[in-house]
């Protein structure tokens, strides 16, 4: 885990051409994205489209993640950050647990302290669709950002808690990160994605804060 220090992020959403800022507290988030062999330890299971300990999972929900979050929290004896009744989770932000980071905790991890797109050349940082060879590599292969984050672009999209628009999609969750399939425009700092909270895709994985 790498301490992200408080500050400000200001969002944006090409869709509704809208931005917003926000204030970001202290927290911790995952030096790389949760790899299969780490998934694999808490949960027994291996999901995904292939089999190796090194590369990020991926094919797994935002209720995987969420899921995955509490199981881990459990076993380092913390508080479980998720209350989870069916289809209902509630964030306890009180909690001392694991967890996925809020959109603008993501995008402020990301960013590092700069302001354009990227936190350095895209070939040297992330894997995507021009590199990637068609499939997902190794976590901490690539260059980290200035706070010491690994593939925090490219890889894998990851979940983040937030809800993306309720009122126009519903349940959807935010994905935010870029992945090994996609083109460069999708592999910035500002790009939202979103999708059902029970969606599973080759491209998708998360990492986890704590704070």
């Amino acid at each position: 885990m790498a301490a992200v220090p408080a500050g400000q992020v200001t969002l944006s959403d090409r869709r509704t051409s809208s931005s917003w800022c926000v204030e970001v507290g202290g927290f911790e988030i995952g030096v790389g994205a949760v790899t299969q062999a780490e998934y694999a330890d808490v949960t027994g299971e291996w999901p995904g489209a292939s089999r190796n300990p090194r590369r990020p999972v991926e094919g797994v929900s935002w209720f995987d993640a969420i899921l995955f979050c509490n199981k881990l929290s459990a076993r380092a004896g913390l508080t479980a950050a998720y209350r989870v009744a069916g289809d209902h989770v509630g964030w306890d932000t009180g909690s001392d647990g694991y967890r996925l980071p809020t959109e603008a905790e993501w995008e402020r991890a990301c960013r590092a302290g700069t302001s354009g797109p990227r936190y350095g050349q895209l070939d040297e940082i992330a894997w995507y669709g021009d590199n990637s060879d068609g499939r997902p590599h190794d976590v901490c292969g690539k260059l980290p950002n200035g706070w010491g984050l690994h593939d925090i672009l490219g890889n894998v999209w990851e979940w983040c808690w937030d809800l993306y628009d309720p009122e126009v999609y519903g349940s959807y969750r935010v994905l935010r990160g870029g992945g090994w399939a996609d083109a460069h425009w999708s592999c910035r700092a500002s790009v939202r994605r979103r999708s059902h909270p029970t969606y599973r895709i080759d491209d998708v994985g998360f990492r986890i804060a704590r704070g």
